[in-house]
């Protein structure tokens, strides 16, 4: 499978590298900020991070799903916004990541600093049965904390 990649800022690909994987096992590619200058995230503030770039995905059978760096979120308090992304297969605008800080401090974002990946994933679209009733399970209808520790 192809991803096609189209820089939308003339820094991507010069001054910022192209989305990327760290190593041979990691599973996303690492999206950058595309900033003209530091962007401070105060404590509890939303923040839209533009990466520019855009992508075009081979059809509507793969979604792009943008995840939070576990590092940032565990050494910093910087989260995704809306939890997780999801770049619909006929989307072809700039990728913008939506961060949070849910620390106390002020946190910067760098030009350049990698704050988030990209994961493509196939996708099911399922054709839907309307029914009256569900098949029972052992576990019906208990929800949270239903099933113990």
């Amino acid at each position: 499978m192809k991803l096609k990649i189209k820089a939308v800022s003339p820094k991507v690909g010069t001054e910022i590298p192209f989305p990327s994987r760290a190593t041979e096992g990691s599973a996303g590619l690492d999206l950058r900020a595309c900033l003209d200058e530091p962007v401070v995230i105060s404590p509890r503030q939303l923040v839209s991070i533009p990466t520019g770039i855009a992508i075009a995905l081979p059809g509507p059978e793969h979604v792009a799903l943008v995840f939070a760096r576990s590092g940032l979120g565990i050494k910093h308090g910087i989260s995704l916004s809306n939890g997780v992304g999801v770049i619909d297969s006929d989307y072809r605008g700039e990728i913008r990541v939506g961060l949070t800080n849910l620390s106390h401090t002020p946190y910067t974002v760098q030009p350049g600093d990698r704050i988030a990946q990209l994961v493509l994933t196939p996708v099911v679209t399922p054709e839907l049965e309307i029914v009256a009733e569900l098949e029972d399970t052992g576990r019906g209808t208990g929800g949270f904390g239903s099933t113990g520790r």
